[in-house]
């Protein structure tokens, strides 16, 4: 299953705010963490357009989790590298311990695509992961 993944974070190279992923079918995940020091941009732009109240890193993973298991393989696409490694670092459970999933690979989507990727809701995770995911499949249709 191709799932569509976005983050928002706290500026470039910061912590995780917030992450979706919606499948071709367009049911998704989406959770928020809380950020406890917002950079400006962020607080102005991001925060505000969560609309969803923050729950705990073990709260994120164990939802997380029990999305990715719906699914027999998983074929995560995103439009930007740091999505992928925040995705990444949400599977670390603890040192020497990373969250079990189906069989999982990735692929980063960028310039090969001929349709803009546009959000109702830009810098909301979950608008943007849906965004990505009807471009991607009008791209291949």
């Amino acid at each position: 299953m191709h799932l569509f993944l976005n983050c928002e974070f706290n500026g470039f190279g910061g912590e995780l705010i917030s992450m979706a992923l919606v499948d071709e079918q367009g049911q998704y995940f989406y959770e928020v963490l809380n950020c406890a020091e917002p950079i400006a941009w962020v607080k102005q732009h991001v925060l505000p357009m969560t609309n969803k109240t923050a729950i705990s890193l073990d709260q994120f993973q164990s939802t997380l989790h029990d999305f990715l298991l719906k699914y027999e393989h998983i074929h995560i696409i995103a439009d930007w590298p740091e999505d992928l490694a925040l995705f990444n670092r949400s599977l670390i459970l603890a040192a020497g311990r990373c969250m079990v999933t189906p069989p999982l690979t990735m692929q980063l989507w960028l310039d090969q695509r001929s349709t803009a990727i546009l959000s109702t809701q830009p810098h909301h995770a979950l608008a943007d992961a849906q965004a990505l995911q009807q471009a991607y499949l009008t791209f291949i249709s």
